[in-house]
């Protein structure tokens, strides 16, 4: 058991900067990095690839329990599912929609519980996801809970994808990641909202260093951590 081996959690909704920061985090303590979000992705996607209904939860709990799933310590580095590397797959649109549909079912989420606690390994871990506060690591030393305005979120979600080379359309995105942030803050299971302990950064004028400043503050006040 790894439960005396400190976790920090960032939560928050798509675009807030969360998944940049926790790797800046971990990176910075040298502790492992656990981004969930891309774990309810990587279902998704192999559940389309292998003609599994996302509204058959037997099946994607056999398949969440069996798959054989590596992840690089680079951010946004390579993720491979069952030898296949799907990285791209996992970070499209469809397969972020694909899982916030999935993730409302509670046996699902059992499923993959115990996956998430096993990323739990010394010296410590940064866990990014929705519930890593509230769910997976209630006894976590430190949480955070990003926020954005969805107009900003979905203005560097389209400038991220644009980079890419990716055809999108600001207003559809911006509808997405409201329809998005309705379903997962109004999910009965695990719903998207802030640990009671947690601190709360809104990322909408600030940038990732200045996050990342931001939660190196709120640290040195942990002592827990530093």
């Amino acid at each position: 058991m790894h439960d005396t081996v400190p976790v920090i959690t960032i939560d928050g909704p798509s675009g807030t900067g969360k998944g940049t920061v926790a790797h800046m985090l971990a990176s910075h303590l040298g502790w492992h990095i656990l981004d969930s979000g891309a774990l309810y992705r990587i279902v998704a996607v192999g559940a389309q690839e292998q003609g599994i209904s996302v509204q058959d939860t037997d099946r994607l709990c056999e398949f969440a329990q069996v798959m054989q799933v590596t992840f690089s310590s680079a951010f946004e580095g390579s993720i491979h599912l069952n030898g296949k590397e799907i990285s791209a797959i996992v970070r499209m649109e469809k397969s972020g929609d694909m899982a916030s549909v999935i993730a409302t079912q509670p046996a699902l989420r059992t499923a993959l519980l115990q996956r998430q606690h096993d990323f739990r390994q010394p010296p410590g871990l940064v866990a990014d996801g929705r519930d890593m506060g509230t769910v997976v690591f209630p006894d976590a030393v430190l949480k955070f809970f990003l926020t954005a305005s969805a107009e900003v979120r979905a203005e560097r979600r389209y400038k991220q994808l644009k980079n890419k080379g990716v055809n999108v359309n600001l207003a559809f995105l911006l509808n997405d990641i409201k329809s998005r942030d309705d379903r997962d803050s109004s999910r009965l299971v695990a719903p998207l909202v802030p640990a009671r302990d947690a601190v709360i950064v809104d990322t909408t004028s600030l940038d990732v260093n200045a996050v990342f400043s931001e939660l190196l503050r709120e640290m040195q006040k942990s002592p827990h951590v530093i």
